[in-house]
């Protein structure tokens, strides 16, 4: 489980602490059907037809309660990327694309010590007001001055260059037209650039879609997958990891929970030039465990799918996969 920093939690806690939950929780339940199906529909089959996020209370219900996961996968997906990658990706330049509040920018400062400057496009005022006023609180000098730019993001749009570009959470809320053209130009403006998307069927064709953009574009990919080859992945599956995140009570209350995690599912790609390196594979799902053997589905660096079966007899390596889970690298041994 991965917690939110302590001055990130102090600084949510403080902006959040000015608004009544009373008058949070019904704005955190309209933005839920927004995003899942409502008028808007972003995560449904279209995408939004107005601004979602319009006042100071949809900026802060929205920090309220999708900041915390947001955070938690970035943090997952990038930290595996950091694992191939080592000490040749080391950006010193971010730009975080419709970052909304700055969770990818919070993600990366942590990751990634050797960031000195971040900007954050985003086209919703009330949210650039609160992810300013998030970053005030941050121990990082990084965060603290991170620089939030109006941008509404269209076919045309011109980025400026950086060592790392994250979309997150992005391409289902645009047009189809201006997706691959956002894609193509973060390729163009970047050494390494991590698209994430919900763990949905729909979210992993979009991450599926950018990540052979980006390899057209000369890239390799550093995470997830193990290879740059085509995904193995067929028929109705899909690949999407999860990555738990810790309820404070006000998230547990405003999303009508009483567990004290959630899972938050995402698909993502992080390409680069910086390395060619890859994982020797890929753990694909949780593992199965059952006494004196671990099997793990993997997504191995020949691109194939392949099922491990690790039996006590070989007593490190089960030691090893016993400690594994979905999501993290497996070497790449003699079955």
């Amino acid at each position: 489980m991965t917690a939110l920093p302590d001055d990130l939690a102090r600084a949510l806690d403080a902006a959040l602490d000015r608004v009544p939950a009373s008058r949070l929780a019904p704005v955190v339940e309209r933005l839920i059907g927004d995003y899942r199906g409502g008028a808007g529909n972003v995560r449904g089959t279209g995408v939004a037809t107005a601004p979602i996020l319009r006042t100071d209370d949809d900026a802060a219900a929205y920090a309220a309660y999708r900041m915390p996961a947001t955070y938690t996968a970035l943090h997952e997906g990038l930290s595996r990327a950091a694992e191939v990658a080592g000490d040749c990706l080391a950006p010193r330049t971010h730009l975080d694309v419709a970052g909304g509040t700055g969770a990818a920018v919070w993600a990366a400062a942590r990751i990634w010590p050797t960031l000195v400057a971040a900007t954050v496009l985003e086209g919703s005022e009330p949210v650039i007001a609160l992810g300013r006023r998030l970053a005030t609180g941050a121990d990082g000098a990084t965060v603290r001055s991170a620089r939030w730019e109006p941008t509404l993001l269209g076919a045309a749009t011109v980025l400026p260059a950086a060592d790392l570009i994250t979309v997150s959470y992005v391409l289902g809320e645009l047009p189809e037209p201006v997706r691959d053209p956002l894609v193509d130009e973060a390729a163009r403006r970047a050494d390494t650039v991590a698209v994430f998307e919900p763990g949905t069927p729909a979210g992993y064709r979009r991450v599926l879609r950018a990540r052979a953009r980006l390899l057209d574009a000369g890239m390799s990919v550093a995470a997830p997958c193990p290879h740059d080859g085509a995904c193995p992945i067929t028929g109705e599956d899909w690949c999407h990891f999860a990555a738990r995140v810790d309820r404070t009570s006000r998230h547990r209350s405003l999303k009508g929970g009483t567990l004290s995690h959630e899972d938050e599912k995402f698909a993502y790609v992080v390409a680069t030039r910086a390395t060619p390196a890859h994982a020797g594979n890929r753990v694909l799902r949780h593992p199965l465990q059952r006494k004196g053997l671990v099997t793990l589905r993997l997504c191995s660096g020949e691109g194939a799918i392949t099922d491990r079966p690790v039996p006590k007899s070989r007593r490190e390596d089960y030691r090893a996969a016993r400690d594994t889970g979905w999501g993290d690298p497996w070497p790449q041994l003699d079955a």
